[in-house]
């Protein structure tokens, strides 16, 4: 007797139509164009706004004093990397300009192009316009030298890293602390740190993500205000 013959295959489920773009052979997405700079003294009033903001994230704005006066008159006096330095994180629908404005021999800017599944609705794109093209500001990281002694090499610390919130969960964040880690490496670095606030879970994880050790044993010591003052005359 011959054998049986085998069951047909299965018939495939139709698929979903795609309506593309006239002409296109790729489905379409919503591209958000993001740039790492260095930050420019007219940057400051952004810079400002953007520290008010991370602030009462942080449920810290009762401490917060910063003044755009006091952020231009110590910033940007010295050479980026050997003191303070800001990168800026600028966010466009559409592509950056070839802007000479923003060109530094200190630093090449990084731009990377996100595919997001929707457009970000950005409620403050007129307060946080960079003034070129359709970018805005979205975020900043301010750094500055540190060392250690166990290394002997000196570092970067990180004083503060913030996304605006409709920028979040999208990468920028992780942009801006890599642009911190290529430095730190291509100048020969041993080290990238920072602190996070033990309530701040999402930050925790994201940190974790990237490769970072949570130092749990380590507690930060603080003089500051009237107890700093106080050694004034000591």
């Amino acid at each position: 007797m011959a054998a049986a013959a085998p069951p047909p295959p299965p018939t495939p489920a139709p698929e979903t139509p795609i309506d593309l773009p006239r002409g296109s052979t790729t489905p379409m997405g919503h591209p958000l164009f993001a740039r790492v700079r260095l930050a420019q003294p007219t940057d400051v009033p952004h810079i400002y706004k953007l520290i008010h903001q991370m602030a009462v994230f942080e449920r810290l704005s009762d401490h917060c004093s910063a003044t755009e006066a006091s952020l231009a008159s110590t910033l940007f006096n010295s050479p980026p990397f050997q003191s303070f330095t800001v990168f800026v994180l600028e966010a466009s629908p559409t592509p950056f300009p070839n802007d000479a404005h923003y060109s530094n021999p200190h630093y090449q800017p990084v731009v990377k192009t996100l595919n997001l599944d929707l457009p970000v609705e950005d409620p403050e794109r007129l307060v946080f316009w960079s003034g070129v093209g359709d970018a805005v500001v979205a975020g900043f990281v301010l750094f500055f030298p540190n060392y250690s002694t166990f290394l002997g090499k000196p570092g970067f610390y990180v004083e503060d890293l913030f996304v605006r919130e409709c920028y979040r969960r999208k990468g920028m964040g992780k942009m801006l602390l890599s642009a911190v880690a290529k430095q730190a490496v291509k100048m020969g670095y041993g080290r990238v740190e920072w602190v996070v606030l033990d309530w701040n879970v999402n930050a925790i994880n994201f940190y974790e993500e990237m490769g970072a050790k949570i130092m749990q044993e380590w507690r930060i010591c603080r003089l500051t205000g009237d107890a700093l003052q106080a050694y004034q005359d000591a």
